[in-house]
Parts: structure tokens; sequence; C-alpha cells
């Protein structure tokens, strides 16, 4: 398959996934989601593929959230879709058989956060930048956010997080478990890479099936189907009209709870 917005480079059994919108701040659109579909089921496939890297293009943004500019277009019906295709794309990621490491090169907000912690492993730049800023939108996270996060980081600060919408640094990150290591920006691929060599070396069945025994301990569909529902619930809100428009326009919104 040719790609648009991804650039694939394998070797020695690695597979780097780069996302390749730099001028959008590797925003994800519907064609890069489906492009990383695609490169997950080949990268599935391929037995010469024994682990994987994501990161994204440039020094500012691993992937800055999703394409807001295609949200106008988004109904109640077609929301709850749009949720659940995305979490069906990250999840696929989540239980690909051969560990997927993320290399968070910068921001990380929205999708890209949500990307990120469907990775098995995170390592972040130190000028990376998590977040969930949805709420400041009138939405949710919708590809499984609300899911990953406190597993990962406990509820609390999932909340802290989700509520306020606000970024977190790639250090304080780490402190909370969601990033396994910093390093600086000129490092970041070479520490995934070793980080990925390790795993290489080590006997690829068992390393799938531990993937799937700690992946078994945190399923729950019924959250992820939630998610979708609320998703799509907040899209038929006054909110969530006047927090897109605001972000389109570049100024603050006014929620009115309606």
């Amino acid at each position: 398959m040719d790609y648009k917005n991804l650039l694939l480079e394998k070797n020695e059994g690695l597979l780097v996934v780069t996302i390749n919108r730099e001028s959008k701040l590797n925003a994800l659109n519907g064609t890069t989601l489906e492009e990383l579909k695609s490169a997950f089921e080949m990268a599935y496939d391929d037995e010469d593929i024994r682990a994987v890297i994501i990161t994204g293009k440039g020094e500012k943004a691993f992937v800055a959230g999703a394409d807001i500019s295609e949200f106008k277009d988004l109904n109640e019906l077609n929301a709850r879709k749009f949720s659940e295709e995305g979490q069906e794309i990250f999840n696929g990621i989540e239980s690909c058989p051969k560990p997927v490491i993320a290399a968070v090169n910068g921001f990380a907000l929205g999708g890209g956060c949500e990307l990120a912690m469907a990775c098995h492993i995170r390592v972040a730049s130190d000028n990376a930048k998590f977040g969930l800023p949805e709420v400041s939108l009138g939405i949710i996270p919708g590809y499984g956010g609300t899911q990953r996060l406190p597993q990962i980081v406990g509820k609390g600060i999932a909340n802290e997080m989700i509520f306020t919408g606000e970024m977190i640094s790639a250090q304080r990150g780490h402190e909370v478990g969601l990033v396994n290591h910093v390093v600086p920006q000129a490092e970041l691929m070479d520490k995934a890479k070793s980080l990925a060599n390790k795993i290489l070396a080590k006997a690829p069945i068992a390393i799938s099936h531990a993937i799937d025994c700690v992946n078994a301990s945190y399923t729950n569909t019924a959250g992820y189907q939630s998610e979708a529902n609320a998703f799509a619930s907040a899209i038929k809100t006054e909110d969530f009209t006047e927090g897109t428009s605001a972000f389109l326009e570049k100024r603050k919104p006014d929620f009115q709870g309606k």
C-alpha cells in the first residue's frame, strides 16, 4: 500500500512508523487512521517484523490531536461510529502480538495521547506534553482515553487530567507512570530503538503471550462502549458546537451547559 500520511521503515525486525503531517502537527484525520490500521495489519502478518515504534514527524508534535476540521459534520449517529472506529484501530495496536513503543517527540494531545496510551511502552523527549483537552471542545475523549488513562495512572490523576483538559510535562508523565523514560529530543529514537532491541533479543512467542496476558487484566469492553455512547451524546450539545467553533476561530469558548 502507498501511504500518504505515514512513513514506514523496516530494518532487522523493527518497523518504524512515522506519522507524516508535520504542517498539521501530525493531527489524526480519517486517512491517517485508515493508514495506521493498514500498517498494523501488515505488521501482524509480516513474520520479519518483531517490534514496532510509532513516532511523529518533526520536533514539535507526536500527534497534536484529531483533525478538528473533520468534526463539523458529526452528529450523534455518525459520532458513535467515529468513536468506535477509532477505538477499534487503537485496540488493534494495543493487542498487536508484537511490542509497540511510542516515541513521543512533542505534543501528544487528545487522539495523540490516546494513541500513545494504546502502545505498550512510551518513551518521551523532554519537550513532550501529554493531555486530553476534549472537554475544552464540549466533548470527551473518544478513542479509549477514558479507559486507558485510569488504567495507567490511576483514577484520581486521570480524572484531573480529563476534567481540566490541562497538559502535563513528560517529566510529570514519568512521575505518574504514563511515561517509561524521558530523554533529550536528540536521543529519543536511539532510546526507543535500544529498548526495542532488548525486546527483540527475547523469545517472540513468549513476548506475544505476555502482551495477551497483560492486556487481559484490563479488558472491559462495556467501558469502551460507554465512552462511544457518551462521545456521541456530547456531539449533539450546543457546548460542542461552541467549543469546536471557538477552537477553529482561535477564541475562548463560552459554554452554557446546553
